[in-house]
């Protein structure tokens, strides 16, 4: 079993700012125990990871620039992934953690990845949750004809309906697209396609530019076979059995064997989100993997 640093005492929450390259990049620590860093929104990723986790765990939500207040102007260079990993290492010392299990949700899976590739000595473990092995038009494909093929009428309904209200969505407030989008992508996200995400939402800083690279790009280009070859730490990749957001659970079957130590878990009434729509089965498989890995 790898070693964490000595649990933290007590359980106050604190919240904070750190300044780089233009943008103010927020975070917030809860609970107490072993450390985690939960890399996306500092303010949307503590909404999603179940309480009874903070007893054991000190976790550390922090924003990528994404997901922060701008200060200055930028351009699609400034959302690169080796300045989303440099920014993830200036929090690391902003926060004076040493060593610690990092993680990642959908398109955050391959931040914490690259960042256990290039900071070894700092990543004890690693959970990537709700992410495809990348977004590529193959994956996409694949995500799109798994839908076709297993979404009954109520969800294409609700789909069909959700997305019609797009144009006017982007309309009304042209600057968060990539929120808008996520919110009536519902029926292809949550196990329940009626699940009204808004509230995750609320007060979230969007920088669209940067879901437009990262996610049209970057991440479509990505080679995850590259980086699994460079983590030391074992891997934990948590996917919802009814996520029709990315591609299917067995498209990672042939990459595993790149990792050094790497196992999947499924849950079952889940889509793109087990730790708010499985938060016990969550928990209790993320510990296991934490203290047993």
């Amino acid at each position: 079993m790898t070693d964490f640093l000595s649990p933290v005492a007590g359980s106050d929450d604190r919240f904070g700012i750190l300044e780089s390259g233009g943008f103010l990049l927020s975070f917030r620590i809860e609970g107490q125990g072993l450390p985690v860093v939960v890399i996306g929104s500092a303010d949307y990723y503590a909404r999603c990871f179940p309480a009874v986790l903070r007893s054991d765990l000190r976790f550390h939500f922090i924003d990528h620039c994404g997901f922060a207040t701008a200060i200055e102007d930028h351009k699609d260079s400034d959302f690169s992934l080796e300045r989303i990993v440099a920014d993830i290492e200036r929090m690391r010392v902003r926060l004076g953690l040493e060593r610690f299990a990092i993680l990642g949700h959908s398109g955050h899976g391959y931040m914490a990845l690259a960042y256990a590739a290039r900071y070894r000595e700092h990543v004890s473990h690693v959970a990537m949750i709700a992410t495809a092995p990348s977004q590529s038009k193959e994956m996409l494909e694949a995500a799109d004809r798994r839908f076709e093929e297993e979404a009954d009428e109520t969800r294409r309904a609700i789909l069909s309906r959700d997305i019609a209200s797009l144009a006017t969505d982007n309309l009304n407030a042209p600057n968060t697209r990539f929120k808008h989008l996520l919110i009536r992508l519902g029926a292809r996200s949550w196990n329940d396609p009626t699940y009204d995400a808004r509230w995750l939402w609320s007060g979230v800083p969007i920088n669209d530019a940067a879901f437009d690279h990262l996610w049209g790009e970057v991440f479509r280009d990505i080679d995850v076979r590259f980086l699994a070859e460079k983590v030391e730490a074992p891997v934990l990749i948590a996917l919802g059995a009814n996520d029709y957001l990315i591609a299917p659970p067995e498209s990672w079957t042939p990459l595993l064997p790149m990792f050094r130590r790497a196992e999947t878990a499924k849950f079952d009434r889940s889509g793109h989100t087990p730790p708010l729509e499985e938060p016990e089965h969550f928990a209790e498989r993320l510990l296991c993997f934490l203290r047993n890995a």
